[in-house]
């Protein structure tokens, strides 16, 4: 699948939006039958494009009232001490995004935590440990603004270029 027609567009928009739409809501909302609805889905799926489906739960109401921005710097730049310090942040449940970054800094994180007291916790005895550590930075989060958005697919217009 090297291209997106506007129904690909369309599903992908759609199921951003509800992913739990039926595969006959689906088809209805972007002008297809069932049949060639499920077979775009699943073509989708199968090249990547959709790389899974999940609930998108409220943090506050399940007791995760503080977010975190960590910004860790390595000891040094080395492609196994990176590869080790990703594998070691890949696996900790609390760190719930990770982006290798340019500039001042290595990785940024979004770490979730209960409260300061349990993050402060957290910091020291995990991400002060992780391998290669030389210095952390956070910020936390006075508010979302928005957060979980789906992604922007205007650019990809009626020629649908998506590689």
């Amino acid at each position: 699948m090297e291209t997106l027609d506007k129904f690909d567009i369309a599903i992908l928009a759609a199921l951003q939006q509800e992913a739990r739409l039926t595969n006959a809501e689906l088809a209805q909302r972007v002008g297809l039958s069932a049949a060639p609805c499920w077979r775009r889905v699943r073509a989708l799926e199968e090249a990547g494009f959709i790389r899974g489906y999940r609930a998108e739960i409220d943090r506050r109401k399940i007791g995760l009232g503080v977010l975190a921005f960590v910004r860790l710097d390595a000891e040094r730049s080395r492609a196994d001490l990176t590869r080790a310090m990703e594998e070691a942040i890949a696996g900790i449940p609390e760190v719930v995004s990770c982006h290798y970054i340019s500039g001042t800094g290595t990785f940024e994180l979004q770490v979730v935590a209960r409260d300061l007291d349990s993050f402060s916790q957290f910091a020291r005895t995990v991400l002060l440990n992780l391998p290669n550590v030389k210095d952390m930075h956070t910020s936390f989060s006075l508010g979302e603004v928005k957060a979980g958005g789906a992604l922007p697919l205007a650019h990809l217009g009626t020629s649908g270029q998506a590689r």
